[in-house]
């Protein structure tokens, strides 16, 4: 290719180069090569590993690159600190350059890129925490589900029936918060083992562009920069779970494709023309109504009914009760750990304004609360003063659980609500009937008597 064009093509792709000589010496380059460059001055007639002190100890892959043995080599997500824009990273690419210059060093700015790998990375590194501490806890891992309301029983058992089942494809739909991401791991670590790869990626949180090649792979010349074959997320779950986080928010034509892979495990890699087959078990999880999304033209229906073979709704933090407070003790401990305090856990009167709260954030919220409690407690309980519930929030109105309630449109058996409503207060009093009639500002007697006439003595 003429060295003219090929200058131009590369400054319009927004890339840097250097022309370099056989011994490394920068012959001809442009102002984006030197933007990373360690000297700010002119490049020409220096090392290249004086300008780009990563390439120290690369004289040998150089020379082969040069004498026509090796393709290309590159460094990806170097890293410079600026003192006005934060840190940016950038790719190093060394090829074969035209005549008469042996090597080509090209240098794009990829900053975007590096911030949403490491975010897949920081979930990564999540994930594995989080399975530590399941494997800790027991054998079976429904218990490390720390919560035991009716709702989270009911929960509970559903994905003790899933775990023998390991290729039925799930969707997890709740609240923003509620815990969809460990339920995922639970029914994974449940039915697939610790030793079987589980693989997280949230929807929302990359680009469209990216989200295909990041799920698919690519091969090597599939698009621009594409320097060599990269496997997706779909192989690196290959045996295992691959859990798609905010599933309402892939792109449609996004769909059409993961439609096509559900239906018989094969996909082919951008670029490719040969498939791959894998085995895997996929959970999806939405905080949107799916079935809303459908009727407005959001998400495809075919997609739908191919993700809802089993379908698990998470209660919101407000529907259980007591439980709160477990979840806010296990965070208090936690916190004690990260923080090397020693707090005993929350004051009564602490523990009465955490019941009384709506928690529109779910379990997130809680976290967050505790964790900022703890930071402002000194003592050895967690006050309310230091609570600050809903800080930052215009609205922090306790709501009540029939606000959740919707009634449908074909209308509903009564005695059908009040039995479901019985055993709701019988299964957060674990059983106790007084404690039931309670629940339900009821004496026992008349309790006792409706639940006689429902037969559920």
């Amino acid at each position: 290719m003429n060295t003219t064009y090929l200058q131009i093509l590369l400054t319009h792709m927004s890339r840097g180069y250097a022309f370099l000589d056989a011994d490394f010496t920068v012959r001809q380059h442009n102002s984006l090569f030197r933007q990373f460059a360690v000297i700010s001055a002119d490049a020409e007639g220096k090392n290249i590993t004086a300008l780009y002190p990563e390439a120290v100890g690369l004289e040998e892959t150089l020379q082969q690159i040069a004498r026509g043995n090796l393709d290309y080599f590159s460094l990806e997500d170097v890293q410079r600190n600026r003192d006005d824009a934060g840190p940016e990273y950038f790719t190093i690419s060394l090829l074969p350059g035209p005549l008469p210059h042996p090597l080509l060093c090209l240098v794009e700015n990829v900053s975007e890129k590096a911030r949403y790998r490491q975010q897949i990375q920081q979930q990564k590194n999540e994930i594995r925490l989080l399975e530590g501490m399941l494997r800790a806890r027991s054998d079976d891992l429904t218990v490390s589900i720390l919560r035991n309301s009716g709702p989270i029983q009911k929960v509970r058992e559903l994905i003790r029936k899933i775990s023998r089942i390991p290729s039925a494809t799930i969707l997890l739909q709740g609240e923003s918060g509620v815990g969809k991401s460990m339920i995922a791991r639970v029914i994974h670590h449940t039915s697939q083992g610790k030793e079987a790869p589980f693989v997280e990626i949230n929807c929302a949180a990359i680009p469209e562009t990216l989200l295909e090649s990041e799920l698919f792979g690519y091969e090597k010349g599939a698009f621009t920069n594409a320097l060599a074959s990269k496997e997706g997320l779909l192989e690196i779950a290959d045996g295992g779970t691959l859990f798609l986080d905010e599933i309402g928010e892939m792109p449609l034509t996004l769909q059409a494709k993961l439609l096509s892979f559900l239906e018989n495990k094969r996909f082919r890699r951008l670029g490719s023309t040969r498939e791959t087959c894998v085995d895997l078990r996929l959970i999806a999880a939405a905080n949107r109504n799916l079935a809303e999304m459908v009727t407005e033209g959001q998400f495809r229906e075919d997609l739908f009914y191919r993700l809802n073979v089993v379908h698990l709704e998470l209660p919101a933090l407000r529907r259980l009760g007591e439980d709160i407070l477990l979840l806010a003790e296990h965070f208090v401990q936690s916190f004690n750990v990260d923080f090397k305090k020693k707090v005993k856990g929350i004051s009564k009167a602490g523990a009465e304004q955490l019941l009384g709260y709506h928690w529109p954030g779910n379990v997130r919220e809680l976290r967050n609360v505790i964790e900022r409690a703890m930071i402002f407690t000194d003592g050895e309980y967690i006050e309310p003063e230091v609570l600050q519930l809903g800080a930052g929030k215009p609205d922090t109105k306790p709501l009540s659980p029939l606000d959740d309630f919707q009634f449908p449109p074909g209308g509903y058996p009564f005695e059908e609500l009040e039995r479901k409503i019985l055993q709701a207060a019988l299964d957060q009093a674990k059983g106790n009937q007084s404690r039931a009639a309670k629940l339900l500002r009821m004496s026992r007697d008349t309790f006792r008597y409706r639940l006689e006439k429902y037969g559920m003595l």
